[in-house]
């Protein structure tokens, strides 16, 4: 488990997997409880899963490809969510997003090299009236611009 930093979660994602073993209707709750104790889904980890479960890698990668709430990529230590719903985007949000990937030196859906942060586009945060809007771990941001958003996160620095 070296590559993926978490070999001391090992123990702890076994007795998950051992609490469900060869029941493979178990699997959405299994990358659940993986995903929220390593806080991402590495190749070994999916592997496990798999073999614990009697499922094919196939249908466990499937199942974390299908849904938006499973990562293969480590999540930064504040992760950025940017609205892109028609409210956020109507009023800017393409030109936030395009300041924040050349702020951070990445693509939505990517991390920071150092682990500081990971950016994410989602669909709506249910803040029209903010909008456009991003959110920073929990806590919200709206009636944002560029320099804003980039002000924002200088404050996580």
């Amino acid at each position: 488990m070296e590559a993926c930093k978490c070999e001391e979660k090992w123990e702890q994602l076994n007795e998950i997997i051992k609490a469900h073993r060869g029941q493979p209707s178990s699997l959405i709750e299994v990358l659940h409880k993986a995903q929220e104790l390593i806080g991402y889904l590495p190749k070994q980890v999916l592997i496990a899963i798999a073999e614990g479960l009697g499922v094919s890698l196939s249908e466990v990668y499937s199942v974390v490809s299908f849904y938006a709430y499973f990562t293969t990529k480590p999540k930064g230590k504040y992760q950025i969510s940017l609205c892109k719903g028609t409210a956020c985007y109507v009023k800017g949000a393409p030109e936030i997003l395009e300041r924040l990937e050349k702020e951070l030196g990445i693509k939505a859906g990517d991390s920071t090299d150092d682990g500081r942060f990971s950016l994410e586009v989602v669909r709506c945060l249910g803040a029209c009236g903010l909008a456009p809007v991003m959110m920073v771990n929990k806590r919200a941001y709206g009636l944002l611009r560029p320099d804003k958003a980039v002000a924002v996160l200088q404050t996580y620095q």
